[in-house]
């Protein structure tokens, strides 16, 4: 870093020098004002050539530019400047020490001028020299000699002119050596004024040093430019170069929708030090103007964009950024730079695009119109396209254009057809006779996004033709492309013409809008923000970076050039074809590198597993036996034989025994004993196993050392050999020859260990299946259950339906539910939380007896009771009730409990932990709520129990209800605390309060309750029944009441018009019960739910 004065001191300088260039500017209009010569002196006083002249304007303007840059050669020309003033001194020194005629009339106002003078001139001198490492920008070889040689050259001409003039016309000017140097220095933008020692009373004509000063101005304005093209003259993109970035892109171009037209070939590119990043940018007017974010993962852009700033700091340049996005504008800012929004990225995200709903309409109207006119809208990558085809693209894109200037730096590519860019996307609109007259070309966005590069249409095309070809491409972009993004145009200014939609907008709002709508009529502004909101798109802010505000003007021209709104010096180049670069170490040409990069990208996807040392050697044992020519995951293997079906023949052989019967089994390996001559080898398959004797003399030798050398725990093997008994009588199989059916590639858990961590059987329950019989066990016995419960139904005449999981209105039952949303409709979906109200219209339409076994979801968490997704069973019968419900459940539960224990019985721990059996086939308990409450609390309650009376009781219980529950709710909180978790063997539990039961009918004999009951076991609900609510008029009132008071409530139900309407076609009296499935199987085994589960929830890691 500089030392902090001296970039003070170069700041200075550059300030006082652009002063100076703006008065000298000013005064051309205030040549003959007195007092306007007192400014020209202060300015004199640090020897600066302020003067009423082009050319010295001229040349203040590009030092103080030079300086502003840090550039050596302006501190060369200031100490110049200072050097000219020190001869200048020095001679007026001597002539006052001699006495010389031109100083006799020097005034004590002159005397202490010069001392002044002399004085700041040391100062100036020494700051300069000190602070010369501040100016550390250098030139480009060759740009001095070339600027120098027009500067002298123009100079040269003006001097001769002048001089010539001078002699010819001298006005007031006397001697030949006086007009020679009067013309030279007005020339020179130095014209000495009246006032100066030696100069008083000698003036030359006025013309001739505007003339003169003229050509001056116009040859170092042409020096300068000529020196400012020799530093811009740095490298474009080399096809080396492009390949590198093309790397990065592959690698981490999901991060910006820009980072593709970092390959424009009008672009210059810098990396990060490893090589690991890029910025790229284009040089214009001495600002070096990056484009975007910078090209590489974000944790190397620092060291990217320090190489471009140490750049510009080189050879002088001024940074600036244009459309970055917010990340990276953190990054510039990071690094320096200030940040300014200049407006919004539209992107249209594939997933939730829908051309349904009213904001959509004129875009659907749109397609509507182009489909009538029989327009065909194609969608392909560029590297689909024939030559022919890409050829008329870049045709009919020309022609299109016209005599517009083609825009576009940091959001367009500037090339068609170009065989490295096959991955690009081309949209193309054809006409009934099958001409071109639209297109869309977009480049990569990553792997998954596209984004806009070219629009282009026939102006006599159809209206729309634009709307339809972006329909078409979304469309195209899920379903054919696999992209989930599409960036398209980029609209300056949004939020200001969105703050002056909104409602109340304030003056200042709405007056820039108008002005910015006005600015429209010369550039795209407010065309290109209203043609993308069409899309309901979503924003995304890009942001100008800039180094100070002193170059914010400098800044925003050259990025009005680069885009091609204001007219540029340079244009896009082309790099010839036939580049050839070097890729992995050959030299191949460039398009076929950028294919193989492709290629070798695809394969870097998928992350480079880390084998443990025991799944390396696994992994090896694979190749040892491909080598030996047994395939290791084999389509069939011999097999003629469960191993379930040896046992009970052959289970109590004595020891030794040979039965001569010759089998072929298979199964998991699940113990081994190598004895060397004799391998011992356990197979099991579900609960059955037997043991395999590998024995050396039975097997040809080649397989017995394969077996010893390929064959782990956890492999399953196909073993064909005689039954035998070993002489301890373990049942086995004399093996004389073995396939392997199926490699293991990992170890199990240790078989003394054990595999009991809870959370590790639910995340692998495969393992947890292979290594505890327990688990497998538990499966088929919550399958036997289902079974049961099918066929219990079945047997009574219950008709199974299915109704739909995903809903429109969430019903049926007071929970969370989860939420998704339908792409094709545009609309809010959700996962059903309980089936009810669609059984209950098919009610309605006369199925007299119907039941479904499904799955319900409710976004509620998990626990050892509760799974986010669950099953259950739902049934309904006609002209029933609640108490004939009872008695149906009751044998439904008795039915299931035979099927999977053989008894109805519930296998329950015991206080010990060991297995109690509980005996189902007694009378099961009926209490009501209120009794049970009453119990329970040690308090009497009743239907007539006032509201505080309860809430004293909860307080004193220790029982906490919403605060604004009725007295029903409270009644509810103290059965759900103090009943059901109480309760062990099972109780259906009766007549709850109505106003906790939306959709039961009214008790016959109290309406304050409802014909419900709750059949609790163990501390668990079980299942519920009512006694449904037929009564269309009632049921709309209670649906409605509990939809107001739940207000925002997300777990209320909502109001199910369908439902309501379908009851009001009469739905005959009926009884309806449902039962959790998995919490049968809890009841009945003991287990908990992860444990009846195949693959319980699980948080994700």
């Amino acid at each position: 870093m500089l030392d902090g004065w001296r970039d003070a001191v170069a700041s200075v300088a550059a300030r006082v020098l652009l002063a100076a260039a703006c008065w000298s500017l000013v005064s051309l209009a205030l040549r003959r004002a007195h007092w306007a010569r007192r400014v020209d002196d202060l300015f004199g006083l640090v020897n600066l050539p302020v003067s009423p002249s082009l050319f010295s304007t001229a040349l203040l303007f590009i030092v103080a530019g030079a300086a502003r840059r840090r550039m050596r050669a302006a501190l060369w020309l200031l100490l110049a400047f200072q050097a000219v003033a020190a001869g200048y001194l020095i001679a007026v020194l001597i002539a006052i020490m001699t006495d010389a005629r031109d100083v006799r009339d020097l005034t004590a106002l002159g005397t202490v001028y010069l001392v002044l003078n002399a004085a700041l001139t040391v100062t100036v001198v020494t700051l300069l020299w000190l602070a010369r490492p501040a100016f550390s920008s250098q030139l480009e070889p060759g740009a001095r000699w070339r600027a120098l040689g027009v500067l002298v050259g123009g100079l040269a001409v003006s001097v001769a002119l002048a001089v010539t003039l001078t002699l010819l016309f001298p006005d007031e000017l006397t001697g030949t050596t006086r007009r020679i140097v009067w013309g030279a220095r007005a020339a020179l933008g130095v014209e000495p004024n009246s006032s100066e020692v030696g100069w008083r009373g000698q003036r030359g004509h006025h013309w001739v040093a505007a003339l003169a000063g003229l050509i001056s101005a116009a040859s170092l304005i042409t020096a300068a430019v000529v020196f400012l093209r020799s530093a811009r003259a740095k490298a474009y993109l080399t096809a080396a170069d492009e390949l590198t970035v093309r790397g990065l892109l592959l690698r981490a171009g999901q991060r910006d929708s820009l980072g593709y037209f970092a390959t424009r070939h009008d672009k210059s590119v810098i990396f990060s030090p490893r090589a690991d990043a890029a910025v790229t940018y284009r040089v214009l007017a001495a600002v070096s103007l990056a484009s975007a974010d910078p090209i590489g993962p974000r944790s190397a852009w620092a060291g990217a964009i320090e190489s471009w700033l140490a750049e510009t700091r080189r050879f002088g340049w001024f940074p600036a950024v244009l459309a970055a996005s917010e990340e990276g504008a953190r990054a510039y800012v990071a690094a320096g730079l200030k940040a300014l929004p200049v407006g919004d990225e539209a992107i249209i995200e594939v997933a939730e695009f829908s051309l349904q709903g009213p904001t959509m309409e004129p875009v659907r109207r749109a397609v509507r119109r182009v489909r009538r006119a029989g327009y065909t809208i194609a969608v392909a990558r560029h590297g689909t396209l024939s030559p022919a085809e890409l050829a008329e693209i870049e045709r009919r894109a020309e022609d299109w254009r016209g005599d517009d200037t083609e825009r576009g730096f940091s959001m367009a590519l500037g090339r068609i057809g170009d065989p490295a860019d096959e991955a690009c996307v081309a949209v193309l609109a054809r006409d009934g006779d099958g001409r071109l007259r639209g297109l869309l070309s977009l480049v990569p966005w990553g792997s998954h996004g596209l984004s806009l590069d070219l629009m282009r249409r026939d102006r006599e095309a159809e209206n729309g033709l634009v709307e339809a070809m972006v329909a078409a491409l979304v469309q195209a972009a899920g379903d054919e492309l696999g992209v989930r993004a599409i960036s398209l145009n980029f609209a300056a200014f949004r939020e200001v013409f969105s703050a002056a939609e909104r409602v109340g907008a304030r003056p200042g709002a709405r007056l820039g809008a108008r002005l910015l709508t006005f600015a429209s009529r010369f550039w795209q502004i407010e065309g290109l923000y209203r043609s993308n909101a069409r899309y309901l798109p979503r924003w995304t802010p890009r942001y100008l970076c800039y180094d100070s505000a002193l170059t914010l003007t400098r800044v925003a021209l050259v990025a009005g050039m680069a885009e091609g709104f204001l007219p540029a010096l340079a244009g896009p180049r082309e790099r010839g074809p036939g580049a050839v670069v070097e890729y992995d170490g050959r030299e191949m040409p460039f398009t076929e590198a950028v294919a193989a990069q492709r290629r070798s990208a695809v394969q870097l996807v998928t992350p480079r597993r880390r084998l443990a040392e025991q799944q390396r050697v696994r992994y090896a044992k694979l190749d040892l036996l491909r080598a030996a020519g047994m395939d290791p995951y084999p389509v069939a293997v011999p097999r003629d034989s469960d191993l379930a079906d040896l046992v009970d023949p052959f289970g109590g052989l004595a020891p030794g025994t040979r039965t001569g019967c010759r089998v072929s089994v298979t199964g998991r390996v699940r113990a081994l004993r190598d004895h060397g001559g004799l391998i011992f080898a356990v197979l099991r398959e579900g609960d059955a196993s037997i043991q395999a004797m590998v024995e050396r003399a039975r097997l040809d030798p080649a397989a017995h050392r394969l077996f010893r050398a390929a064959v782990d725990l956890g492999d399953h093997l196909s073993v064909t050999g005689e039954v035998v008994t070993s002489r301890r009588g373990e049942l086995s199989v004399l093996v004389d020859e073995w396939r392997m059916a199926a490699k293991c590639l990992r170890p199990l858990p240790d078989a003394r260990a054990g595999f009991t961590d809870p959370d590790a059987r639910a995340r692998q329950r495969h393992v947890d299946l292979i290594v505890n019989p327990d688990a497998r066990r538990m499966l088929t016995d919550r399958s036997q259950a289902v079974g049961e419960i099918r066929r219990f139904f079945a047997g009574r005449s219950f008709t199974e339906v299915e109704t739909p999981m995903l809903q429109a209105v969430h019903g049926g039952a007071n929970a969370r539910p989860f939420v998704t949303h339908i792409n094709a409709y545009d609309s809010t979906l959700y996962l059903r939380i309980a089936p009810e109200l669609y059984l209950k219209r098919l009610c309605v339409g006369g199925m007299r007896r119907v039941f479904e076994l499904n799955r319900n979801f409710r976004n509620e968490g998990a626990d050892a009771t509760h799974n986010p997704e669950f099953t259950s069973v739902e049934a309904y019968e006609a002209y029933s009730d609640y108490l004939a419900m009872r008695d149906l459940t009751r044998d439904l539960i008795i039915a299931v409990a035979t099927a999977v224990h053989g008894a109805p019985i519930a296998r329950r721990p015991g206080p010990d932990g060991r297995t109690v059996d509980v005996d189902l086939s007694g009378p099961w308990r009926s209490v009501t709520v209120h009794d049970a409450v009453s119990a329970a609390a040690g308090h009497p309650v009743t239907v007539d129990t006032p509201r505080d009376e309860l809430a004293a009781l909860c307080r004193k219980r220790g029982v906490t209800p919403p605060f604004d529950a009725a007295a029903g709710a409270l009644v509810a909180a103290l059965y759900d605390e103090l009943v059901e978790p109480a309760t062990t063997e099972p109780t259906f539990y009766l007549d709850f309060p109505t106003e906790t039961s939306p959709l039961t009918r009214a008790h016959r004999r109290d309406p304050r309750l409802a014909e419900r009951w709750d059949l609790v076991a163990f501390g668990t609900e079980i299942g519920t029944a009512y006694s449904e609510l037929v009564d269309p008029v009632d049921q709309r009132a209670r649906l409605t009441e509990q939809s107001l008071l739940a207000a925002a409530d997300p777990e209320a139900m909502q109001l199910d018009e369908a439902f309501l309407s379908a009851l009001e076609y009469a739905m005959p009296p009926t009884g309806g019960l449902g039962v959790g499935v998995d919490r049968l199987v809890m009841m009945l085994t003991g287990a908990s739910i992860r444990q009846t589960l195949a693959f319980p929830f699980v948080r994700p890691v």
